[in-house]
């Protein structure tokens, strides 16, 4: 009587697919937790210089350091899912973990796809956290440190800003750097509280010592049967308002959900405005989004191909080095873009479009 050999089991690809996510997903979390910690430590160092300054202490520190880390994973979630990827793929491979799965039949391509859903998982958890939790966290952490540092002054709006200083109300329209502002309108009261002169400013400069430069200057005072008015191209005026104070007028495009990136950068087009940073800006986030996918997937030829054999560490230099390299490219062209007058989807697409043929090239060598 004859026997066949027993048929060939074929493996439990789902069971597999789940194994690959959740081992990536488990190193990612631990590198980002070290990323994060790295992170946090140097921003706390680095608020030392303002402990002491009016109410700042270093209770509200520790505070403004922890709202900021919401932030601090969404910038850092790219580099970490490549690190941890490598790690992770490279513990399966020294384990021949993944040789027995090349030899069940699971392909290339497989790995592709089951890398790519882990990706997503990622990209999903970035999505929701620079939309949703560290926009609102990371404003409120600056509110709170001005709001401590100079606290004798008071602060009121949303998108302008009006601020109080003394006898004396500033609002601020528009702000286009960090002492250069827009729409300046200035209310002067008496003793008795009642409006002394109100003034506008097409735009203000803030100099050293605070000392502000009005540019296209236009007052009228209010005496007790009449009003007299003044202009004057440039008025120089002292006051104790900071640049770093009204700094909460900027709308600062890396802490804006993408709808409102979106919104605004439309309204300024509309207006014939300048919107280039915040197109910039738009174009870059939704490229990130496409990076971390990508990131994922470029692991696998590290783990299968020529430096399957390598170490742990050899493959963490390798994962920081191309994660520091795609953030100074993409840097660069954000920075540097509006400067030569790229198109912004240009400066968005071509990083990630890079590490994209690169990903390619790489998965060509696997066997």
């Amino acid at each position: 009587m004859r026997f066949g050999s027993a048929p060939r089991r074929a493996p439990d690809m789902s069971s597999l697919a789940r194994y690959i996510v959740r081992t990536v997903l488990a190193y990612t979390a631990l590198v980002l937790i070290v990323l994060i910690a790295l992170g946090a430590l140097f921003l706390f160092i680095g608020q030392q210089d303002d402990i002491g300054t009016g109410g700042y202490t270093v209770r509200q520190a520790a505070l403004f350091v922890a709202l900021n880390l919401p932030s601090y994973i969404t910038q850092l979630l790219p580099v970490a899912a490549l690190i941890g990827t490598l790690l992770g793929l490279g513990h399966l491979a020294n384990g021949s973990e993944l040789v027995v799965m090349r030899a069940s039949g699971v392909s290339t391509l497989q790995f592709c796809r089951w890398l790519a859903v882990a990706g997503i998982v990622l990209a999903t958890i970035m999505v929701l956290t620079a939309e949703f939790v560290a926009p609102p966290l990371e404003n409120y952490a600056r509110q709170l440190k001005v709001f401590s540092k100079y606290n004798e002054f008071s602060f009121a709006g949303d998108r302008g800003t009006w601020v109080r200083d003394g006898d004396t109300i500033i609002s601020v329209e528009q702000q286009s750097e960090r002492t250069l502002y827009g729409g300046i309108q200035i209310f002067r009261f008496d003793p008795k509280r009642q409006l002394y002169s109100v003034g506008r400013a097409d735009s203000a400069r803030v100099e050293k010592g605070n000392r502000w430069e009005l540019q296209n200057y236009t007052e009228t005072q209010f005496g007790n049967n009449h009003t007299t008015t003044r202009h004057e191209t440039r008025v120089a005026v002292r006051s104790t308002l900071s640049p770093d104070f009204l700094g909460l007028a900027v709308v600062d495009p890396g802490s804006m959900r993408f709808r409102d990136l979106a919104i605004y950068a439309r309204h300024l087009r509309q207006n014939d405005l300048e919107a280039t940073e915040f197109e910039i800006a738009l174009w870059s986030r939704g490229a990130r989004v496409v990076a971390l996918v990508l990131v994922v997937i470029l692991a696998l030829p590290f783990a299968l191909g020529p430096m399957r054999s390598s170490g742990q560490g050899a493959r963490t230099v390798i994962g920081i080095l191309i994660g520091a390299a795609y953030i100074l490219l993409s840097s660069t062209l954000e920075s540097s873009g509006e400067l030569f007058d790229l198109k912004p989807w240009i400066v968005g697409v071509a990083p990630v479009t890079a590490l994209a043929v690169f990903t390619v090239l790489m998965l060509t060598r696997v066997r």
